[in-house]
């Protein structure tokens, strides 16, 4: 049943990557040295077994051959995320700060799939250490654990392609080069880029470096953990929550939109569609918010416009990225704005991102044939080809962005069954299969913004863990693995 799988190649993968979490994790034991930290101890236990594994699986896989298909890009993709978390839960879990093996588990899975939902109650409890890689986990996991190593590590050479469209969102890619080491560190460069603007903006509208450097990782990422438990909320600088806002959208950006502005290919930006569309949800839906939460009743008292645009946009943006972060508590608004929001989350902004979601492409490409059939419909017999961003659509294409929104659906259907099978009432149910899936972080009911996801029972922590996991991957390369034709020679 396996033995064609190439088994040495998937081992020697895996080892250079825990070799990777290794080094990331040594980053971490620097920060936790320079402020004198106890959990030094338990962030060197867990460098020397990333890196232990790491060697392991690198001597064993040293002489495998170079041909890796789609099934070994599949395995190697799904289960580096699933090894990266194991990982990455032991500082955590060693040093206490999180006892419960299965809340370290749901915080570094939320960490590295940069859902950004939160298990804590006390963030400012931790350690500098413990805040920095809980950061760092969702920068690590907002490019992917795979296209920053393809940038670094020389050892993926041509065998990449595979790996890097397991991990890609969206149902195309940009081609910015016939090389995917060389793409993978165009996207890093544009991602170093972005992460270091947003840390000098933020040190000077008057964030401490730290937690500067912490939410910019959080930001670029779209994740969402933040040092403070009331999130952005804490700093009530609008200068601080207008960067925010601005590298949230840039966040939720096509990467490869980035290089073609850095080449001057204007047209390509201007013709493209998806960003377009991305503008208009975002200043559609913050008219709606700024409309459905302003306070009429002090007109004559001299309302404040701008907290009310700002705190409507900055959620909306929030949201629709998936980072998660908030100004205000959305739960003390109208039903209606839930819903919008709710919308937003299921969405989520523009392919090539670093956002979950459906993604806004997919969403147009059905409306597009929705309207083609339409058409059909009137003038059985003539030629309407499904165009996008100039380009016909191939039918194939097609046929998996209907797929991918018809298993999205369902997966949101059966998940909120589950969950509401397990005790939790309707609204949080179907809030947090969304929320999780969707890599939002940020939930309804009593898992709304102020509260978080401290009160989920153990089940519900496993199950959306899995959710958050299946969502970053978009569906399709985790729900393989479980089909009896993947594994037929």
């Amino acid at each position: 049943m396996f033995h064609n799988l190439n088994h040495k190649l998937i081992l020697r993968i895996t080892g250079s990557l825990l070799l990777f979490e290794g080094l990331f994790l040594l980053l971490s034991s620097i920060v936790a040295l320079i402020y004198k930290e106890d959990v030094l101890y338990h962030f060197l236990i867990a460098t020397a077994i990333s890196g232990s594994l790491g060697v392991l699986f690198y001597l064993v896989g040293r002489n495998a051959s170079q041909e890796i298909g789609k099934r070994e890009g599949s395995i190697v993709v799904t289960s580096i995320w699933l090894i990266f978390t194991f990982v990455g839960l032991l500082p955590h879990w060693l040093s206490g700060y999180i006892p419960s093996f299965t809340d370290a588990f749901f915080e570094t899975m939320s960490g590295f799939t940069t859902t950004g939902a939160s298990i804590l109650v006390d963030v400012e409890s931790l350690p500098y250490s413990l805040l920095f890689w809980r950061s760092l986990t969702h920068w690590i996991g907002g490019l992917g654990i795979i296209v920053i190593s393809i940038a670094l590590l020389p050892i993926f050479g041509f065998s990449a392609a595979q790996l890097f469209l397991a991990e890609a969102t969206g149902p195309t890619q940009d081609k910015i080069h016939p090389r995917m080491t060389e793409v993978a560190k165009r996207l890093l460069g544009i991602y170093l880029v972005l992460t270091l603007t947003e840390i000098l903006l933020l040190v000077t509208a008057g964030m401490s470096w730290f937690d500067a450097i912490n939410h910019s990782f959080s930001t670029i990422a779209t994740g969402g953990f933040s040092t403070k438990q009331a999130s952005i909320a804490y700093w009530s600088s609008p200068a601080i929550q207008y960067i925010i806002i601005l590298f949230m959208f840039f966040g939720g950006v096509n990467f490869p939109l980035y290089y073609f502005l850095i080449r001057g290919k204007f047209n390509r930006i201007k013709e493209n569609e998806e960003l377009r569309f991305f503008i208009f949800i975002i200043l559609a839906f913050t008219f709606l918010v700024g409309i459905a939460t302003f306070d009429f009743t002090h007109l004559s008292s001299g309302a404040n416009y701008e907290s009310t645009f700002r705190n409507s946009l900055f959620t909306v943006v929030s949201v629709i990225t998936t980072t998660g972060f908030s100004t205000v508590d959305y739960m003390n608004f109208a039903p209606f704005v839930w819903l919008l929001l709710m919308i937003l989350m299921v969405t989520g902004s523009s392919a090539g991102s670093t956002a979950g979601g459906v993604k806004l492409i997919r969403i147009q490409i059905a409306m597009k044939f929705i309207y083609f059939r339409i058409k059909k419909i009137v003038h059985p017999n003539a030629v309407f080809p499904i165009k996008y961003n100039n380009q016909i659509m191939k039918n194939d294409i097609i046929t998996r962005v209907l797929a991918f929104i018809l298993l999205y659906v369902f997966l949101i259907v059966i998940g909120s069954v589950i969950l509401a099978a397990s005790g939790m009432g309707f609204l949080e149910s179907i809030g947090c299969v969304i929320s999780c899936m969707g890599n939002v972080g940020v939930s309804f009911g009593e898992f709304g913004p102020s509260i978080g996801f401290s009160g989920l029972s153990v089940f519900a922590k496993w199950f959306l863990s899995a959710m958050m996991l299946i969502g970053r991957l978009e569906l399709f390369t985790v729900f393989v693995l479980f089909t009896p034709i993947f594994w037929r020679k």
